[in-house]
């Protein structure tokens, strides 16, 4: 590895020290600083994640924790989102496993609450109650039987 590589693996490293990163973020980074060199950012990448700095499996379970209990993501969004950061489906369904149901169930019921005071009144309410779970992430059948408790 040459200096300048080594120099991009410290940067890296600090920085994975200080809160998770997936595999392609981490390359991302390290094509940047590298200006394109694939060869050198692989190498970086390699050993980042031989030296656990890099973990897909650690940082989608702490992805999937933050996005559904802060942010209030359903299940589907955040295996979406996983897709899209190159992470196998494996490690999203092991992540996603981890979640507790009844905590979601709370958090939709608590965002379903919230819109539906926002649309109180509206003719088209229960729709676009549904929309709005569904667009956070929400499985049809469950946003279905709590808009109907409404």
């Amino acid at each position: 590895m040459d200096e300048r590589s080594k120099k991009v693996l410290k940067t890296l490293e600090n920085q994975c020290a200080k809160r998770e990163y997936c595999r392609k973020d981490v390359r991302d980074k390290a094509l940047k600083a590298l200006e394109g060199d694939r060869d050198a950012a692989e190498e970086v990448v390699a050993s980042l994640v031989e030296n656990r700095f890099v973990d897909d499996s650690r940082y989608a379970g702490a992805y999937a924790r933050q996005k559904a209990h802060l942010d209030g993501w359903g299940p589907a969004k955040i295996k979406f989102a996983l897709r899209g950061k190159g992470v196998d489906s494996e490690v999203i369904a092991e992540a996603l496993s981890t979640l507790d149901p009844e905590r979601a169930g709370q958090k939709l019921a608590k965002l379903i609450d919230a819109k539906a005071r926002a649309l109180e009144g509206d003719p088209q309410k229960n729709l676009k109650l549904i929309k709005y779970a569904l667009s956070r992430g929400y499985d049809y059948e469950q946003v279905r039987d709590y808009i109907s408790l409404h």
